[in-house]
């Protein structure tokens, strides 16, 4: 009686649950969640109930992993961690950001942690969670923190023990475990040093532009060059597939068998291979498609005249009966596409198309993940008769809460599109090609090309095979650079680590601010995409909030211009002359920019960037492919830069703008690609010859122009 008046009087309290009671209640479970539900008895319990975001790993709780002493104990707290929410009165003590109930990969993160903290009582002989004392507390805080653990990380990791206190007390039964002593003493004295590594904004490292150019380059001939040939012959390969499996053993498939095969083996011939997950096979299939036999006729034959390893010595490529009509640099890339290969070469185009989507639209990878066919329809014209812009309507999760204030798992549907401009739209097209209509453009269960038709994986690819993929599309494409004499489009290993889907946000910001050298096509494309983005006012990016991918593009914007203030310093400073109608602006922004030792930057800047760079004619841009610096001011522009734009368009820079700045630095680069422009010209035909040697001039009187009206920074001010 006592216990039910309890639940009466306090909501928060569960009941207890029965060895049959499912692990999710009913009412955390959306009505569009069909996984499976587990028991409180179970060994494992899934947490898949609570997921509905695609691109998210399905989690499970193995409770062989908890000691059998503290185990039950702590089941009922992971049990009410599952189906419970924190109290009111003690989120507020934790701010405005604390959520009532967290998403499923922050419930494992505790009950991880929980199970450590469980294992180490174990080995000390405590059984019961109500034995955890304040000293307990203290002695395996100590060795938490000391285990090399960041400041902000140990903050968190206290605050999920923080947590088995609270939904300890959520429990109809509850163990009685302590709470935290940094609960009342504070938390500052029990979490590492502050040395100011985790107060940053950009942690992530943009991948190196020596990389991200050829993956790019990659990723763009899969979607736009070689995807129909790719299609085709996945078709192909898929309709022998069909047919070898339908094959019945008859004495004629038999004899077409023999007929085909044995003749090679005597001959000392190539046999029919094929490629299986990285081995080396008798293409089974192939043979079957081709003999009418079935794969255990072959099979018998293969053991009968030890084929397999023949196959190995003497392997012979499948043609498949496929079109080929891409090209690389003016030639046909494959003769033919090999049955077999085009298992390989279809989930290379699946990551080329994903490689594409991420990078040139900015998205998070969960919302590339959850992306759908149909999600990007061609725009109808506008009143004018124009084109209009393509739009990506999709979900997005970050910070998306229900209506209770908790984490929703399934997101919500943008309230702005995305813009996509149009490598983009050509991806998400060939994805369309792959999956049904209406299914998840990275769909799993479509993707897993090499057991088509087996385990159906629910979801879309999820991040971390993303990230093997890129590696495996990154390792084919350097072999077929060197296959094709193209050691320049190899790509090189990052100095920041491994390819990751996560790093291609930051990297667009990155590349968009700094617009590096290289390939035109590519600083086109960059330029490009500052056009969509700086069009905040008129396009689909117009309220979206400055924590997303503006304030990265701000930050990374603000960094690039202190950076060419830096440059322009020292090399006044080091006595360089200065011309330009823009000097003397460009002497004002070089001294009022702020200065950064390393890549690192406050949380706070984002802010500070976006102000920073609304100073309209003293902030510096860097262009290294016209050889000057753009003290960038809207009205002068011949850029022709949108409304409202905080810089120029690099790409589309003009001879005699306002905005104008040379140093002597830059006049010996002018000179040093004239005369690498009059070396091409003496290998040239004569009428490109002679447009080159005028370039050349041309370069050349800039210089010239710059020597004889160049100052130093004393004349300027």
């Amino acid at each position: 009686m006592t216990s039910a008046l309890a639940n009466e009087v306090d909501p928060y309290i569960l009941p207890t649950p029965t060895p049959d009671s499912p692990v999710v209640l009913s009412q955390w479970i959306s009505p569009g969640n069909t996984h499976p539900n587990s028991r409180y008895h179970d060994p494992v319990w899934s947490l898949a109930p609570l997921i509905d975001n695609p691109g998210t790993s399905l989690i499970a709780i193995h409770w062989k992993n908890c000691p059998a002493s503290l185990r039950d104990e702590v089941k009922l707290v992971v049990w009410a961690l599952i189906n419970g929410e924190r109290r009111p009165t003690f989120l507020r003590t934790k701010g405005l950001s604390a959520r009532g109930r967290g998403s499923a990969p922050t419930m494992m993160q505790k009950y991880y942690e929980w199970f450590r903290l469980a294992r180490w009582l174990h080995q000390r002989g405590i059984t019961r969670l109500a034995d955890c004392t304040e000293d307990q507390w203290r002695a395996y805080a100590g060795e938490r923190r000391d285990e090399g653990i960041s400041r902000i990380y140990a903050e968190m990791v206290f605050g999920y023990f923080t947590d088995l206190w609270v939904y300890d007390q959520l429990s109809a039964s509850p163990a009685g475990i302590s709470c935290p002593p940094w609960e009342t003493e504070g938390i500052d004295d029990y979490l590492p040093a502050a040395d100011g590594a985790d107060n940053v904004e950009n942690s992530t490292e943009p991948l190196d532009p020596q990389v991200l150019g050829p993956l790019l380059i990659w990723a763009l001939r899969f979607v736009d060059d070689f995807a129909d040939d790719i299609l085709a012959a996945w078709a192909e390969q898929r309709r022998l597939m069909d047919v070898a499996a339908s094959n019945t053993a008859t004495s004629v498939s038999r004899t077409a068998l023999k007929e085909h095969l044995l003749p090679l083996v005597n001959s000392g011939a190539p046999l029919p291979a094929a490629h299986v997950k990285g081995r080396l096979y008798l293409a089974r299939d192939y043979v079957a498609a081709h003999t009418g036999a079935t794969h255990a006729q072959i099979e018998r034959l293969v053991k009968l005249h030890n084929i397999q390893d023949l196959v190995l010595e003497r392997p012979a490529p499948c043609p498949l009966n496929a079109p080929v009509t891409g090209e690389i640099e003016g030639r046909p890339w494959r003769e033919h596409i090999s049955f077999g290969e085009a298992t390989m070469l279809m989930q290379h185009l699946g990551t080329a198309a994903a490689i594409v989507i991420v990078y040139l639209t900015g998205m998070r990878p969960q919302e590339v993940q959850a992306l759908r066919s149909g999600c990007c329809p061609d725009p109808d014209p506008t009143t004018d008769g124009m084109t209009g812009r393509h739009l990506i309507r999709s979900h997005h999760f970050k910070n998306v809460l229900d209506d209770n204030g908790n984490h929703a798992s399934a997101g919500e549907v943008r309230e702005v599109p995305w813009v996509a401009i149009a490598p983009v739209v050509r991806a998400i097209r060939v994805l369309e090609r792959m999956v049904p209509e209406g299914e998840l453009l990275l769909s799993a269960a479509h993707h897993d090309v090499h057991r088509p038709g087996g385990k159906q994986y629910q979801g879309a690819i999820r991040k971390t095979s993303l990230n093997r993929r890129i590696e495996s599309f990154t390792v084919w494409a350097n072999r077929e650079a060197e296959a094709q004499g193209l050691p320049g489009q190899a790509v090189p290993e990052d100095p920041h680590g491994a390819i990751g889907m996560s790093r291609f946000r930051r990297t667009l910001a990155w590349h968009v601010a700094r617009r590096p050298g290289g390939l035109i096509a590519l600083a086109i494309q960059y330029g490009h995409m500052r056009t969509v983005l700086d069009t905040r006012t008129a396009s689909g990016y117009g309220s979206r909030s400055r924590r997303g991918l503006h304030s990265v593009l701000d930050v990374e914007t603000a960094l690039a211009a202190a950076d060419t203030a830096a440059r322009f310093r020292d090399r006044t400073a080091a006595g360089e002359k200065i011309s330009g109608p823009a000097a003397r602006r460009a002497v004002t922004a070089a001294g009022q920019a702020p200065r950064f030792e390393g890549r690192l930057v406050p949380k706070t800047y984002a802010k500070k960037a976006t102000a920073f760079l609304a100073r309209d004619g003293i902030v510096l841009y860097d262009n290294p492919d016209a050889f000057l610096i753009c003290a960038f001011k809207h009205d002068n522009a011949l850029c022709e830069p949108e409304p409202g734009a905080t810089a120029p368009k690099q790409y589309a820079c003009k001879s005699g703008c306002g905005n104008t700045v040379r140093t002597d630095t830059h006049a010996r680069q002018l000179r040093a690609r004239a005369d690498e422009i009059d070396q091409l010209s003496d290998h040239a035909p004569g009428p490109i010859a002679r447009k080159l040697r005028a370039n050349a001039v041309r370069l050349r009187e800039t210089a010239t122009l710059h020597d004889t009206t160049a100052q130093t920074i004393e004349g300027l001010t």
